[in-house]
């Protein structure tokens, strides 16, 4: 049991004259580090482990529906305590990683609690050996008991692949040594980077914004200075892979997992033939998405070639507009509020009460995240807001997650979790809502061409872009499974996919090889970014349903989100009229891509 890392939505976007941007306030958590209440819920947390321990160590197959019901209940509390706690060190954390009392405090809650659950480790295991008929008795006799089947479906899915009770809790023992301590590497040596461009010592959120810049040369100096820095490192960053992967390899043989994939894919409650499918729609789509896009702004860039640092360059007549803070929300706001009310009424507290925190910091965790926390309070969002366009767009993502966060809140500590398959679908369609407003106000063609631009640009990050990371990560943990990888090694798998994914119209500047080491996924999540390709296929299925005009539209899309981690993707999709095991879901999906890459091209007509 351990704070869930939040997974970034990595975007890095520049602008100054932002107006006051908001901060945490993470006292709904708890008030303070020394706080009496975190004390009194370290002591509960301990005694409330040894005691369930106690009670059901051994005995959950003689227990009643009821008793049973109990069980599963206290369970849940052990676990808002848990995440309550560990949520509000992870993020106090995350707010200024390199601050070494607030790793400090972090570590040692996750020790505390590491030690705490430890007695705990029978549970599903316990859970697990219960024979079928058996539970499905208990289940029958007591509704309340049968509203956590899914959560006992998930469970039970790991049947084949749990250990003994004694190597399950040396696992859970040693986890803070292992795959976190690796983690928190990561994370810490990634804050302290410094990177020289044009004189200016800058961190690495910084340093990625200049990306964006309009100046060109400007770009080229950020990506070389990218280029160096990573690869004064990238011996630290190829040791933190080849060891994650080993760990993970060989856990997974110990729990005959076929696959390295095998893992993620029980977890979101997806079958592999589905990702797959997406997968192979996606890599046969490169040609009319990506190498089609980049060729016709190439055009626009005036360039026969492009090089890595014109990739996410702005269209030269793009203006370096700046969008404060107000006006980010308010047209977020908007766009929700068109949609429903219910949804702007929902996002309304993260804007008053200290639930989003804005500003770019030194030391602040780069990126963009929402972050659950636990059921009986609330989530908490995190940017690093600089006022470009796209920033608003981030706002409208992060946004969505944490409007799905409140919804499937309803569900209670253990349903709410929604897998990650489908954890991105708010947050897109609440991108999506923000871009057609915007798309709505646009006064000229050229600011037009400028919004299906960097919506396109945008779709193809998260569709072709992931998809062309989950093929790096694939091959990585493959090669792994064979030997040690130097950095020289991964450095070619990684431009293996770069360049089919990207197109013919790039060259690959020397440095760029080295890109890979800082992506956050690959260390916190493997194999976790395929979910924002599905998640935009996804909604890009939705939002052709909702312009369709169904009139019960926004009750089914509420119910959905509601669901939370209740129901397989089947369930929720079915009402819509859809299924993601069709192949031709995810044609679907990318079809609305090439239809605005189609818009863009008969613009040049």
């Amino acid at each position: 049991m351990r704070f869930p890392q939040p997974v970034f939505d990595a975007n890095a976007n520049g602008g100054k004259d932002l107006g006051a941007l908001p901060e945490w306030d993470l006292s709904d958590l708890y008030p303070g580090t020394d706080a009496p209440e975190l004390e009194r819920d370290l002591a509960w947390l301990e005694g409330e482990c040894a005691s369930f321990a106690a009670d059901y160590q051994g005995k959950l197959s003689g227990l009643d529906a009821a008793g049973l019901l109990t069980a599963v209940q206290r369970y849940e509390q052990i676990d808002v305590i848990a995440g309550r706690i560990m949520s509000f060190a992870g993020l106090r954390y995350y707010q200024i990683t390199t601050d070494s009392e607030r790793a400090k405090f972090m570590a040692d809650c996750q020790d505390k609690i590491t030690n705490f659950t430890t007695p705990l480790v029978f549970y599903s295991l316990e859970f697990n050996r219960l024979a079928d008929d058996h539970l499905a008795g208990l289940l029958a006799e007591n509704a309340d008991l049968a509203r956590y089947k899914p959560v006992f479906d998930r469970m039970r899915a790991m049947k084949p692949h749990q250990l003994s009770d004694e190597l399950e809790q040396f696992l859970h023992d040693q986890s803070t040594v292992g795959s976190a301590a690796w983690n928190r590497l990561f994370d810490e040596t990634m804050a302290g980077l410094e990177f020289e461009v044009a004189g200016e010592t800058l961190n690495l959120e910084a340093t990625l914004n200049l990306l964006t810049e309009q100046d060109r040369a400007t770009r080229e100096a950020a990506t070389h200075a990218l280029a160096k820095v990573f690869g004064e490192n990238l011996k630290t960053f190829a040791r933190v892979h080849n060891t994650l992967a080993k760990e993970k390899e060989i856990e997974d043989r110990w729990r005959k997992m076929p696959t390295p994939q095998t893992g993620r894919h029980l977890s979101n409650h997806v079958e592999a033939e589905v990702v797959e499918a997406l997968r192979n729609a996606v890599v046969a789509a490169y040609p009319r998405l990506s190498h089609r896009y980049y060729a016709l702004k190439a055009k626009w860039l005036g360039l026969d070639k492009m090089q890595v640092w014109d990739r996410n360059a702005p269209l030269p007549l793009e203006d370096d507009t700046v969008v404060d803070w107000e006006a980010a929300k308010d047209t977020v706001m908007t766009a929700y509020a068109e949609f429903d009310p219910k949804m702007a009424e929902i996002a309304g507290p993260f804007f008053t009460d200290g639930w989003i925190d804005a500003a770019v910091k030194p030391g602040k965790a780069p990126g963009a995240f929402a972050h659950p926390t636990v059921t009986t309070v609330h989530p908490y969002v995190m940017l690093n807001y600089l006022g470009k366009p796209r920033d608003v767009m981030t706002l409208a993502h992060e946004l969505g997650h944490g409007v799905h966060q409140v919804l499937a809140a309803e569900q209670g500590e253990l349903l709410s979790s929604t897998p990650l398959t489908l954890a991105e679908t708010a947050s897109v369609f609440g991108e999506m809502l923000t871009f057609r407003k915007m798309l709505d106000g646009a006064k000229t063609q050229a600011e037009r061409k400028v919004l299906l631009a960097n919506k396109v640009e945008d779709m193809i990050n998260t569709v072709v872009r992931q998809i062309a990371f989950y093929d790096f990560e694939c091959k990585l943990h493959a090669a792994r499974a064979e030997g040690e990888l130097t950095p020289e090694d991964i450095n070619a798998l990684w431009m293996s996919v770069q360049a089919e994914s990207l197109g013919p119209v790039f060259e690959f500047a020397e440095g760029y090889e080295t890109f890979w080491s800082y992506i956050p996924h690959f260390v916190h999540s493997p194999f976790y970014v395929y979910a924002y390709a599905f998640g935009d296929g996804l909604v890009n299925a939705l939002y052709a349903v909702y312009q369709e005009g169904d009139p019960n539209f926004r009750a089914k899309y509420f119910d959905m989100l509601r669901a939370g981690g209740s129901k397989h993707h089947k369930e929720l999709l079915a009402p819509f009229g859809l299924d993601a095991s069709d192949p031709k879901f995810w044609d679907k999906g990318l079809s609305m891509i090439e239809g605005f890459i189609d818009e863009l091209e008969a613009m040049e007509g």
